[in-house]
């Protein structure tokens, strides 16, 4: 199964679990009482950490998602937020720091100059939306395991997180971070990312879900304790990928 096909999957998936999952079928699977709202939750709880550990063993680094030519990228990138587009609050590039923390040996804050100086990657590959919408996108700018390694990471940790300036939050497994097709995106169709889509700085993972794809990031951090996501925090698996 290719990384996209794998993707297109857990959107089918979920779609299913969302209109077919009756509270009937959630007793049988997990012989809990559904008038006990705990043990709903907790087998439920237990389906997803099921699901985060299945994808996680599939996942390998060797695995790419599928790349496409030019002309069949995408005329225009859709917006995608839990708030409309024109509640976006554009970013000063001249006050910016991206901090770091954690297992990370220099923790210096880096200006988006220094971000923008660095070697720089472009990867078109498919976005795919838990909502069901999919397109071609083209991203560019360096890999974050090459930032990783400059900042002294700590490449045994276990997690990588990340904050952004409207209050997003999400994680990933240090191998995801890793991934060669995991970018520090700093500007889509060879121009600079727009404020809409996350201006200065956006983690695109190829291998996740779109909710996985932080923007408007303003923290690095490095741990061995797992970080909370955003969606995954009101009931998205976190590994969400494959």
């Amino acid at each position: 199964m290719s990384v996209d096909k794998g993707l297109r999957t857990e959107v089918a998936r979920r779609a299913i679990l969302g209109r077919g999952l009756s509270l009937g079928a959630l007793t049988m699977l997990t012989g809990c009482d559904i008038s006990d709202n705990k043990s709903v939750q907790a087998a439920l709880h237990s389906v997803s950490r099921w699901n985060d550990e299945v994808q996680a063993a599939l996942f390998s680094k060797q695995r790419l998602a599928k790349e496409y030519a030019a002309d069949e990228v995408a005329k225009t990138f859709r917006y995608n937020a839990y708030y409309p587009a024109n509640i976006v609050s554009p970013i000063d590039p001249t006050t910016y720091r991206l901090g770091l923390a954690g297992r990370i040996t220099d923790k210096r804050p880096w200006t988006v100059a220094q971000l923008q100086a660095m070697t720089r990657h472009t990867q078109r590959t498919r976005h795919v939306c838990v909502e069901g919408w999919s397109y071609v996108g083209e991203w560019t700018g360096p890999r974050l395991s090459e930032f990783l390694h400059r900042v002294g990471a700590d490449l045994t940790a276990k997690y990588v997180g990340f904050e952004c300036a409207d209050g997003y939050y999400e994680g990933m497994d240090m191998p995801t971070a890793l991934h060669p097709q995991t970018f520090m995106v700093m500007s889509i169709r060879d121009k600079t990312l727009p404020d809409r889509y996350g201006f200065p700085l956006k983690i695109r993972v190829a291998t996740k879900l779109g909710f996985k794809n932080p923007k408007w990031v303003t923290a690095i951090w490095v741990t061995n304790d797992r970080p909370r996501g955003f969606w995954p925090d009101r009931g998205y698996n976190w590994f969400s990928g494959i």
